[in-house]
């Protein structure tokens, strides 16, 4: 768990001194990617035989320690990253270039750097631990998201910086701070560290504090950040809504539930209903304003802070299978999404459109491309045999269990919306000839760069492989379940 973070930091540091030879430096990132999966893979095997190793490092204040512990949530979301980052960087070697993109070596480093604080922030052992590396992660992303250096980009980052330290300063660190004056501890712990510590009330503001204190999550107001993160380049994008950015916000809220609270004491007061209404809104809202965007990015952007909230409802229904339902949703999400900014990306660079309206007939240009993004909206829908399916149908089965037909509701509901906003794009990209304007895009095209094809294809493809296959997410989430009580 050391050499997690540890690499990152080492790969970014020999990224910035091969920075005048490009293929030498992207060989480091790749070499440094594939080193992380293979630590986070060496650790799967302890965890799925009920191991929780840890690790405690420095003391960072009287009686809380920096400490790393391996436990089957925090595994789903460090193997989901680590394996994605060696497919984004494969992508970016492909966009980057073919889209000629300056200052890349800056870019490569950060994302590094990012790739290091996310592994903190899976591998937290407490609650002080988790808040560190989120912050380091807010920071560490900040130049990838003012990359183009325009004032454009510029005023995106300060919305960015300014939503998520503004919230995890004046609502998560005050919860992390009450929460240790309660309980004398901030460690993750089987069943909860609150139970019999504080009345209905207090739990109740502390779990407002937590939720809207995790602004990564965007959760409905903080969700600002996230469109406005849409300037960055498309390997930035991919890394905010599937990597490492918006999956640490649901991480987090998913870890504070199970361990922090505890499921039994949320289904047990009545302070704690509140949160069901407030994932369900986001999921709602957020689906209504992806229908009326026509640039690719923005519709994408609303459909993730849509998407997040199935993870936040799963966790909100307190049912161990919604709760197997959201873990599921963390991997489902991250291929899904990813591939359809992969796609954004390829379009780009490939025929220089951004707006939906344009992409009448793409797809038999780029078919690879839209073919991918096809599956990839199947799996946001939630539709077989892709992965959506299997995380939206345990969600909705434990709505069922626990008698939450509101969560069942928004469920349908939003099922529907999200085909109102994708399908009508892959039946454009196949299905409609493509008009002539006269603008530049309009020249004959074919794929985008070969490396972010086969990126894009190779994570479409495994989201229709984790329908056939789930035993990985599904055996770690079902080891999460011992957790639940």
């Amino acid at each position: 768990m050391v050499l997690a973070l540890v690499v990152p930091l080492a790969g970014a540091l020999l990224i910035v001194l091969t920075g005048s030879k490009p293929n030498l430096r992207e060989a480091v990132t790749l070499v440094t990617a594939c080193t992380l999966f293979a630590l986070v893979a060496s650790i799967f095997p302890a965890v799925m035989a009920g191991e929780r190793p840890t690790v405690s490092l420095v003391e960072m204040f009287p009686g809380i320690r920096f400490a790393l512990t391996a436990e089957p949530l925090g595994m789903a979301f460090a193997g989901v990253a680590s394996l994605l980052w060696i497919v984004t960087s494969i992508y970016s070697i492909g966009y980057m270039r073919g889209h000629h993109e300056q200052n890349q070596t800056r870019f490569y480093a950060f994302f590094a750097i990012a790739l290091a604080t996310t592994m903190g922030v899976a591998f937290s052992g407490n609650m002080l631990t988790l808040f560190t590396c989120y912050e380091a992660l807010s920071v560490s992303t900040f130049p990838l998201v003012t990359h183009h250096g325009t004032e454009e980009a510029k005023r995106a980052g300060r919305t960015y910086l300014g939503i998520l330290l503004g919230t995890s300063i004046g609502f998560l660190l005050l919860g992390v701070g009450a929460t240790w004056v309660i309980t004398g501890t901030t460690d993750f712990t089987d069943g909860g560290i609150l139970a019999g510590k504080a009345s209905e009330g207090v739990i109740g503001v502390l779990l407002a504090l937590y939720v809207f204190g995790i602004g990564k999550a965007a959760v409905m107001p903080v969700h600002r950040w996230l469109p406005a993160a849409m300037v960055a380049p498309t390997p930035v994008s991919a890394l905010l809504h599937a990597v490492a950015v918006v999956k640490a916000g649901v991480f987090s809220i998913l870890k504070v539930v199970i361990y922090i609270f505890g499921v039994d004491l949320l289904a047990n007061i009545s302070t704690s209903g509140w949160m069901v209404y407030a994932a369900g809104f986001t999921i709602i809202a957020a689906s209504i304003v992806a229908l009326r965007q026509d640039n690719l990015k923005r519709r994408l952007a609303y459909s993730t802070i849509s998407q997040l909230s199935y993870v936040v409802i799963g966790a909100a229904i307190l049912a161990p299978l919604s709760i197997v339902g959201a873990t599921m949703h963390i991997v489902a999400h991250a291929f899904g999404k990813i591939t359809l900014f992969f796609a954004a990306g390829s379009i780009l660079v490939a025929s220089h459109k951004t707006e939906v309206s344009q992409l009448d007939g793409i797809g038999w240009r780029m078919p690879w491309t839209m073919g991918a993004f096809a599956v990839a909206s199947l799996s946001m829908i939630g539709v077989p045999p892709t992965a959506g399916f299997i995380s939206k149908w345990y969600i909705l089965e434990g709505a069922l269990q626990a008698d939450k037909m509101v969560a069942v509701a928004v469920i349908v509901a939003s099922t529907l919306l999200n085909a109102g906003y994708f399908l009508p794009i892959v039946y454009a990209a196949f299905f409609r000839k493509p008009a002539t304007t006269g603008n530049p895009g309009d020249h004959e095209h074919g794929e985008g760069p070969l490396f972010s094809v086969v990126a894009l294809t190779a994570t479409a493809a495994v989201t229709v492989i984790l329908f056939f296959y789930p035993d990985v997410p599904l055996g770690l989430a079902q080891q999460l379940m011992g957790s639940l009580q």
